[in-house]
């Protein structure tokens, strides 16, 4: 089982029981969702701008237009601080200091580059359509020239990460254990209802089957 060796920079040091640093297990929670949050400086103020990721192998990739400040800062510094979350249950305990959540996250930290080769930029831009949506690359046109020069792609490399993960009931205090008062734990879960096709379509264009199949699979 394969580990990001724990440093400074990655070591959970709040609540280190509930750390990991199973490569296996943070790629699983990064390839469950599709929106991360990166923190950028920028005129020596720091900024932390949500937006859409795909991961291959160890590369996370992101766009954005050729004069994103994020881009360009995170190009600059030629490093950056990703951040994923789940969140999975609000934990209502008995007492207000123990309510808490539970959740799977991740922290990652890598080296910045400018995707310049023209087949690796657009495989990039495919990797982040079909992270959103499995398989509906096919289904739309793809990027024109104009679209694709004015299209800035950033790749990645993951050099460590760390997860913390909480996923239990309710930590009361002993003596608070026979108190005449609920707790326990609401599940979470982002689900997808039936998807609504736009007014302009003409009559004979049908769902396509990834979109079927994406709605499908996160019904419930």
């Amino acid at each position: 089982m394969a580990e990001y060796s724990i440093s400074g920079l990655n070591k959970v040091v709040r609540g280190p029981k509930r750390a990991n640093y199973d490569i296996d297990t943070i790629n699983t929670i990064l390839d469950d969702a599709f929106l991360c949050h990166i923190g950028y400086v920028y005129n020596n103020q720091a900024i932390v701008i949500p937006t859409a990721y795909a991961r291959k192998d160890d590369k996370i990739y992101i766009h954005g237009s050729l004069k994103n400040r994020m881009m360009l800062s995170l190009l600059d510094a030629g490093e950056a601080s990703v951040s994923i979350t789940h969140l999975d249950g609000l934990v209502l305990a008995r007492s207000a200091f123990h309510h808490s959540a539970n959740y799977r996250s991740v922290n990652i930290f890598g080296k910045v580059k400018k995707v310049e080769d023209h087949q690796e930029k657009m495989n990039a831009l495919e990797y982040i359509l079909n992270h959103m949506i499995p398989d509906h690359w096919n289904n739309v046109r793809q990027p024109n020239e104009k679209e694709f020069k004015a299209t800035l792609v950033l790749e990645i490399t993951i050099e460590t990460a760390s997860a913390k993960i909480r996923a239990e009931g309710v930590n009361d205090e002993p003596a608070d254990l026979n108190l005449p008062i609920w707790a326990g734990v609401i599940p979470i879960k982002q689900v997808a209802f039936e998807a609504i096709s736009d007014t302009d379509l003409p009559k004979d264009i049908e769902v396509p089957k990834a979109v079927l199949n994406y709605v499908r699979n996160n019904k419930r």
